[in-house]
């Protein structure tokens, strides 16, 4: 019986944390981090706020814990895309459509830049988590440069300008004109990094 209880209680606090990441992302999406309070984030969750504190100490340990949450999301997504594609050129093609399919977790917000409004720890700890992106792209453009498909290039400085390229684009809400905008984004940075 305990195990079964055990089981219900992690269950509970996985989808309360699931609704306080879904009423943080739509917030965000609205109205920008920094005006938002724990109180807004725990009525679009439908729980009451000394729930939130049961899971979360402040509003920035909430959006780390929810940028892990969608980091891990997307990196699980982005390797299944990935697996069996063994063409450098291809990889980077689904490399770019995934980074292109995100919605509003990894761009920007309404409001201030995140990094001018949190602490300096919670900066460095989003960090972390866009480097283990950026370790599958330069995965990718390593293998294109050793099968001889790319030209040998500073992988380092690449990386960041690829990421500025595919993160500093305006979000698309319709879907007409999302797949020519792919499809012109995929030829851009394949041209920049020397694809062929």
């Amino acid at each position: 019986m305990p195990k079964i209880i055990g089981s219900t209680l992690a269950e509970h606090r996985l989808q309360v944390r699931t609704r306080l990441f879904s009423a943080l992302a739509r917030l965000m999406d609205a109205s920008g981090f920094d005006t938002l309070t724990m109180s807004d984030i725990a009525a679009e969750a439908g729980v009451g706020r000394t729930s939130v504190y049961n899971h979360f100490a402040d509003k920035e340990s909430l959006l780390i814990g929810y940028i892990e949450h969608e980091t891990g999301q997307f990196l699980v997504d982005l390797r299944e895309a990935l697996d069996g594609v063994t063409d450098p050129e291809e990889r980077l093609r689904v490399y770019i459509r995934q980074q292109m399919a995100l919605t509003t977790t990894y761009h920007p917000a309404p409001g201030p830049d995140l990094r001018s409004i949190v602490s300096h720890d919670t900066v460095a700890r989003l960090r972390e988590h866009v480097r283990e992106v950026e370790m599958l792209l330069r995965e990718i453009l390593a293998d294109g440069i050793a099968a001889g498909r790319l030209p040998d290039q500073d992988v380092d400085v690449v990386v960041p300008l690829v990421h500025a390229c595919l993160t500093g684009r305006s979000r698309l809400r319709e879907e007409e004109g999302q797949e020519h905008a792919v499809a012109a984004t995929e030829d851009f940075v394949l041209r920049a990094v020397g694809a062929a």
